[in-house]
């Protein structure tokens, strides 16, 4: 099986379970799936390959074949019609998503440039965070020939918590480092 998905259903869900003061062990809040999404706009309209570049490196960091997305409606101002492709997006689940979110704390955020612990603010008030990363290079399995331009993406992290404080503690005891609250 998998190390973090052993370690949640072995040690972390008793641990919330006492935290969280829950009862019920389906209540227990738990990891569905984790979205990266990677925005690319008026660049692609320029230069075709940079849609081929961004995949590759999007596809590399988390494993799994990025979907493109394209924009729904025509903009005359950003000189974008309807069906140009404006980003990027990759839907993590299973042993990829746990495998992913291991690869994010323990190698890719202490990487991090003066880290001192990924924000507190980035709750949706359901249990849901989404983190943004503006440098794609912290991911040590990209190689930094394939870089061709400092692309930022960002990752939400899709919980079932229902609220900020139980995502908050369930990230927390999954390994996400949050910054000290003063």
């Amino acid at each position: 099986m998998n190390g973090l998905r052993d370690t949640y259903t072995k040690e972390l869900i008793p641990k919330l379970m006492k935290e969280l003061e829950v009862k019920n062990i389906m209540a227990v809040p738990k990891l569905v799936k984790i979205v990266v999404n990677c925005g690319i706009g008026g660049e692609a309209q320029k230069d075709k390959k940079v849609i081929d570049k961004a995949r590759e490196q999007l596809g590399i960091i988390t494993g799994q074949r990025p979907h493109i997305t394209r924009a729904k409606m025509a903009i005359s101002t950003f000189k974008l019609r309807a069906g140009d492709p404006v980003g990027l997006r990759v839907t993590l689940r299973g042993i990829r998503m746990y495998d992913f979110i291991t690869r994010l704390t323990i190698v890719a955020l202490p990487r991090v440039r003066d880290f001192r612990g990924v924000p507190n603010r980035g709750f949706d008030g359901r249990g849901n965070y989404t983190l943004g990363v503006t440098d794609q290079s912290i991911f040590p399995e990209l190689d930094y020939s394939l870089i061709d331009k400092t692309r930022g993406f960002e990752i939400t992290f899709v919980t079932n918590a229902g609220n900020d404080k139980a995502g908050k503690a369930l990230l927390a005891a999954m390994g996400m480092p949050f910054a000290k609250e003063k």
